[in-house]
Protein backbone atom coordinates (compact mmCIF):
# COMPACT_ATOMS: atom_id res chain seq x y z
CA UNK A 1 0.00 0.00 0.00
CA UNK A 2 1.55 3.36 -1.00
CA UNK A 3 2.06 5.89 1.74
CA UNK A 4 -0.02 9.03 1.83
CA UNK A 5 2.02 11.98 0.54
CA UNK A 6 3.62 14.03 3.28
CA UNK A 7 2.59 17.67 3.71
CA UNK A 8 5.96 18.69 2.22
CA UNK A 9 5.24 16.62 -0.91
CA UNK A 10 1.74 18.06 -1.25
CA UNK A 11 2.96 21.63 -0.81
CA UNK A 12 5.80 21.07 -3.30
CA UNK A 13 3.33 19.69 -5.86
CA UNK A 14 1.20 22.83 -5.46
CA UNK A 15 4.26 25.07 -5.80
CA UNK A 16 5.51 23.19 -8.88
CA UNK A 17 2.06 23.47 -10.46
CA UNK A 18 2.32 27.27 -10.22
CA UNK A 19 5.51 27.40 -12.33
CA UNK A 20 4.64 29.35 -15.46
CA UNK A 21 1.35 30.45 -13.93
CA UNK A 22 -0.09 33.94 -13.92
CA UNK A 23 1.98 36.10 -11.53
CA UNK A 24 -0.95 38.47 -11.07
CA UNK A 25 -3.01 35.62 -9.58
CA UNK A 26 -0.38 33.62 -7.68
CA UNK A 27 2.34 34.77 -5.29
CA UNK A 28 4.16 31.49 -5.97
CA UNK A 29 4.04 32.07 -9.73
CA UNK A 30 5.39 35.59 -9.15
CA UNK A 31 8.31 34.31 -7.07
CA UNK A 32 9.14 31.59 -9.59
CA UNK A 33 8.97 34.04 -12.47
CA UNK A 34 11.51 36.27 -10.69
CA UNK A 35 14.04 33.43 -10.71
CA UNK A 36 16.12 31.38 -8.32
CA UNK A 37 18.15 34.30 -6.95
CA UNK A 38 15.03 36.22 -5.90
CA UNK A 39 13.52 33.05 -4.41
CA UNK A 40 16.72 32.41 -2.45
CA UNK A 41 16.79 36.01 -1.19
CA UNK A 42 13.20 35.70 0.05
CA UNK A 43 14.07 32.38 1.73
CA UNK A 44 16.96 34.11 3.52
CA UNK A 45 14.68 36.89 4.74
CA UNK A 46 12.26 34.32 6.13
CA UNK A 47 15.11 32.40 7.80
CA UNK A 48 16.14 35.57 9.63
CA UNK A 49 12.56 35.92 10.89
CA UNK A 50 12.75 32.36 12.26
CA UNK A 51 15.98 33.22 14.07
CA UNK A 52 14.46 36.36 15.57
CA UNK A 53 11.38 34.47 16.78
CA UNK A 54 13.56 31.73 18.30
CA UNK A 55 15.77 34.25 20.11
CA UNK A 56 12.66 36.02 21.39
CA UNK A 57 11.31 32.64 22.59
CA UNK A 58 8.03 33.46 20.83
CA UNK A 59 6.68 29.99 20.08
CA UNK A 60 3.63 31.21 18.18
CA UNK A 61 5.73 33.39 15.87
CA UNK A 62 8.36 30.66 15.57
CA UNK A 63 5.74 28.19 14.33
CA UNK A 64 4.30 30.69 11.84
CA UNK A 65 7.71 31.84 10.60
CA UNK A 66 8.86 28.21 10.34
CA UNK A 67 5.92 27.49 8.06
CA UNK A 68 6.95 30.49 5.95
CA UNK A 69 10.56 29.33 5.76
CA UNK A 70 9.53 25.82 4.71
CA UNK A 71 7.27 27.23 1.99
CA UNK A 72 10.04 29.49 0.68
CA UNK A 73 12.57 26.63 0.80
CA UNK A 74 10.28 24.56 -1.41
CA UNK A 75 9.95 27.52 -3.78
CA UNK A 76 13.77 27.63 -3.99
CA UNK A 77 13.82 23.90 -4.76
CA UNK A 78 11.26 24.36 -7.53
CA UNK A 79 13.13 27.36 -8.94
CA UNK A 80 16.37 25.36 -8.98
CA UNK A 81 14.83 22.21 -10.41
CA UNK A 82 15.19 19.82 -7.49
CA UNK A 83 12.46 17.81 -5.82
CA UNK A 84 11.81 16.71 -2.27
CA UNK A 85 12.87 13.21 -3.33
CA UNK A 86 16.39 14.50 -4.03
CA UNK A 87 16.54 15.99 -0.54
CA UNK A 88 15.07 12.83 1.01
CA UNK A 89 17.81 10.81 -0.73
CA UNK A 90 20.49 13.12 0.67
CA UNK A 91 19.02 12.75 4.15
CA UNK A 92 18.78 8.96 3.79
CA UNK A 93 22.44 8.79 2.77
CA UNK A 94 23.31 10.48 6.07
CA UNK A 95 21.22 8.16 8.28
CA UNK A 96 23.17 6.17 10.80
CA UNK A 97 26.18 8.45 10.47
CA UNK A 98 27.25 10.87 13.13
CA UNK A 99 26.83 14.50 12.26
CA UNK A 100 30.49 15.09 12.96
CA UNK A 101 31.55 12.31 10.56
CA UNK A 102 29.20 13.58 7.86
CA UNK A 103 30.53 17.10 8.25
CA UNK A 104 34.14 15.90 8.05
CA UNK A 105 33.33 13.93 4.87
CA UNK A 106 31.89 17.05 3.23
CA UNK A 107 35.02 19.03 4.10
CA UNK A 108 37.22 16.34 2.50
CA UNK A 109 35.19 16.50 -0.74
CA UNK A 110 35.78 20.26 -1.16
Amino acid sequence: MPREPHAIDRLFATIASRKGGDPSKSYTALLLKEGAAKCAKKFGEEAVEVVLAAVAKDKKSLAAESADVLYHLLVVWAACGITPDAVYAALKAREGQSGLAERAARKRKK
